[in-house]
């Protein structure tokens, strides 16, 4: 959005000659002059905020700018707080890995996991065993069976660049818990 969309156009402003006036409990003026929809808020102690300029005629609505602006703030806020950040956390391989190391970076895998964290496995592939990277996919695949009771298999394995990756996330069951 521009800068002047952003602008709201209250009190003075207001260019048109008559406005359909709403006051904020949601009584309605009706169609009234500009002039007389400035003394009735006013009188109120409120402002005269132009809510839709292009009706005709257009729209506004006597009420506490000020008030309203917090609120959307507000409203803003609780609903950054209310979002789910996804972590993901990496587990990095080789294709000459040992079992036992295998083992090792599975539990840790499995601990994320349950935390409900996104898992991504990651191969990389040095200097000639870029000539066959179907090893790399098989260390996938070996990972794959120890984890399945608890991850769903988002991306297959594939190869990018020098990398075989590989994207668990937890099932949903288990983030429940």
């Amino acid at each position: 959005m521009s800068k002047k969309q952003d602008r709201v156009i209250m009190n003075d402003d207001i260019r048109a000659h008559e406005v359909r006036c709403v006051v904020d409990g949601g009584e309605a003026l009706g169609v009234v002059p500009t002039e007389v929809a400035m003394d009735k808020a006013n009188e109120l102690g409120l402002d005269l905020v132009l809510i839709s300029p292009t009706a005709k005629p257009p729209v506004a609505k006597i009420m506490d700018y000020g008030k309203f602006k917090y609120q959307e703030e507000k409203k803003k806020k609780e609903a950054k707080k209310k979002q789910v950040k996804i972590e993901v956390k990496e587990i990095k391989l080789s294709v000459k890995i040992a079992e036992n190391d295998v083992g090792y970076k599975v539990k840790h895998a499995r601990e994320f996991l349950e935390e409900g964290k996104h898992v991504k496995f990651r191969v990389f592939l040095r200097g000639r065993e870029m000539a066959h990277p179907e090893a790399a996919k098989d260390v996938l695949l070996k990972v794959w069976p120890m984890v399945e009771d608890i991850g769903v298999m988002d991306k297959e394995p594939r190869l990018e660049g020098r990398y075989y990756n590989m994207l668990v996330l937890p099932k949903k069951d288990d983030k429940k818990k």
